[in-house]
């Protein structure tokens, strides 16, 4: 069940909490942000026994430190499901906490450090500790929403890395790739916050960083996959272009029973969402109701041209790789 049909009580009943002791799953979308995951996240997260929380990673500065409004329309303090989260975590949501994290990100969640294996005994120790107060979270996630499989959206391959060798948390890593002009041109707009005060808008990148980073994540991934993490790659053209099938998919690769299917929510391109829970991510968290899932191809005419033949230049390898140079029809990547 979704958190939105979640009635939260001192226990999770029985029937829907997953068992004691079991460690809950955690579905992880990872890739380049503009990727489409928040989207993907929230079609993911109404599928029955999934809990979908947003960008997890975001949480202690947006959430506990500046208190935004969650998925759900209440201000982080105020929302009876991430109260009940935090109580179970950690006895209630502690500033003091949440700024250790911070601090603990700093040194542990960079993409520079994914080859940890080499630090310092004291930098493997704080990676141990940033890495336990996740799987306390998770744990209380899966507990309050009675849901065995949390989705987050975090993205940051970095993470994932921080994460693959928890020993409380059975992680599956989607890695989501969308085509890097894409990416490109959606860097380059202007998108306010709206769970913010004021104008802010959120973070923008030139064409050409966008470029590297989308390198780097996505080879950073496909190194994940080759330690032996339970990866799965999906292009968001893909879902876009079958919902029905990705989303069956993927729930078979979170472990959920054969026979849950997304046919009480989701009748061809429409999904109609409910409330969620989620603590950071696009503006599309806030959104309820049908939505109707589409490519979005805009960089196609919008992109000028010497920046979208500079950013194919600088991802070649990687789009050729993720089949993005060939044409098979009309609006094919």
């Amino acid at each position: 069940m979704t958190t939105s049909s979640t009635t939260l009580s001192s226990e999770p009943s029985a029937e829907s909490s997953p068992a004691a002791g079991t460690a809950p799953r955690v579905l992880f979308l990872s890739g380049l942000g503009r990727s489409g995951t928040t989207v993907l996240e929230r079609v993911l997260g109404e599928l029955p026994g999934t809990c979908s929380v947003g960008e997890l990673v975001h949480l202690w500065q947006r959430g506990v430190l500046d208190d935004e409004t969650c998925g759900c329309g209440e201000p982080f303090a105020r929302c009876p499901f991430w109260t009940e989260v935090g109580r179970r975590a950690f006895g209630g949501w502690d500033p003091a906490l949440a700024h250790r994290m911070l601090a603990l990100r700093r040194r542990v969640d960079r993409t520079r450090h994914v080859l940890l294996a080499a630090a310092p005994a004291v930098r493997r120790r704080e990676r141990a500790e940033y890495v336990d107060v996740f799987t306390r979270l998770y744990r209380a996630v899966a507990e309050t929403s009675g849901c065995p499989v949390v989705v987050d959206s975090s993205k940051h391959s970095s993470l994932a890395y921080c994460l693959r060798g928890a020993g409380g948390i059975d992680l599956r890593v989607l890695h989501v790739v969308r085509d890097s002009r894409g990416v490109a041109y959606s860097w380059t707009k202007e998108v306010l916050r709206p769970e913010a005060a004021g104008e802010d808008l959120m973070t923008r990148y030139s064409p050409s960083r966008s470029a590297f980073l989308w390198t780097g994540h996505n080879l950073v991934l496909a190194a994940l996959r080759r330690l032996g993490t339970a990866t799965r790659l999906l292009r968001y053209e893909d879902f876009v272009a079958d919902p029905g099938a990705t989303v069956r998919e993927v729930a078979a690769f979170a472990g959920l029973p054969a026979g849950v299917d997304a046919s009480g929510f989701l009748e061809g391109s429409t999904v109609t969402l409910t409330r969620s829970h989620t603590v950071a991510g696009n503006p599309v968290r806030f959104r309820t109701g049908p939505l109707t899932l589409r490519r979005d191809d805009d960089w196609r005419q919008r992109l000028p041209r010497g920046r979208r033949r500079l950013v194919t230049a600088l991802t070649l390898p990687l789009l050729a790789r993720y089949g993005y140079l060939r044409r098979t029809g009309p609006g094919a990547a």
